[in-house]
């Protein structure tokens, strides 16, 4: 694993968490959702992650295993480390309090909703919290990343641009409640952008501790995990959130682009 690599793939990580800002500058620079646009890029987000969980990573992850466990041994661990990683992801949401959950579909004109609300202290306890529960989740979204930047550029590439697009709701339900209770815009963008640090954190942490015993059986459990936690994420987040948005169609649309685009990427690139 080289030091190019493994720069590139923090970069994605990067790249992929601090996209989080993107959805607190909607809400310094607009005053309505598009749900439609969100919609569409909530469900090619979501093709995109099924897409290469099933068609490439959990094979990877695979062929590793097999190679260094053997075929029988490699095949059992390939899928008990990808149930491994839906189980991590959904431990997370379940110890997460829904109220506080980033993923809730929040809309820019919320702000009004909660500029009638009196309890402002209430308003910036809960912005905190979500912040703090955000982080939380975009942990083993940034051990996603960076693990796919490393395997391949290109693959790493997209995964990223997936998660990027994800996050973006995520800023929203961040800042429309700090915004709320502070008025400031722009402190609610930077809490927004700050709060996606967690997923290059969470890359780093990865590196530090996967680095000293990388081969391919940890390789290969690590992948499995990975396509785990992208499919549940994709089904349990990015798709009803989707449809909360009021746009199930499109985000349907969305999805089979993604995939399309997922498709073709594999056998261009």
């Amino acid at each position: 694993m080289g030091e190019n690599n493994v720069l590139f793939a923090l970069g994605l990580s990067l790249f992929a968490g601090l996209s989080t800002g993107l959805g607190g500058l909607f809400v310094l620079l607009f005053r309505r959702t598009n749900p439609k646009y969100l919609s569409v890029a909530l469900g090619f987000s979501a093709g995109v992650m099924i897409f290469v969980s099933f068609i490439e990573i959990y094979p990877e992850a695979r062929s590793r295993l097999i190679a260094g466990m053997g075929g029988n041994m490699g095949d059992w661990i390939v899928l008990l480390s990808f149930f491994l990683g839906i189980g991590l992801i959904a431990l997370i949401d379940k110890l997460v309090p829904e109220f506080q959950n980033p993923h809730e579909a929040r809309k820019i004109e919320d702000v009004h909703q909660y500029d009638r609300d009196p309890k402002k202290e209430k308003l910036l306890r809960t912005s905190v919290m979500t912040a703090i529960a955000m982080s939380v989740h975009n942990f083993p979204e940034g051990l996603a990343t960076f693990v796919s930047g490393i395997d391949s550029k290109a693959m790493g590439i997209i995964i990223a641009i997936a998660v990027a697009i994800h996050n973006i709701p995520e800023g929203i339900a961040l800042s429309v409640p700090y915004y709320s209770a502070t008025g400031s815009r722009k402190k609610a963008f930077l809490l927004s952008l700050l709060s996606g640090l967690a997923e290059p954190l969470g890359a780093v942490k990865a590196w530090l501790v996967l680095a000293p015993f990388i081969n391919d059986t940890i390789f290969g459990i690590v992948f499995a995990a990975v396509a785990g936690i992208m499919v549940y994420i994709s089904f349990d987040e990015l798709l009803p959130t989707a449809r909360e948005y009021g746009e199930h169609h499109l985000s349907i649309l969305g999805l089979i682009g993604g995939m399309a685009l997922m498709g073709v990427s594999l056998l261009i690139l």
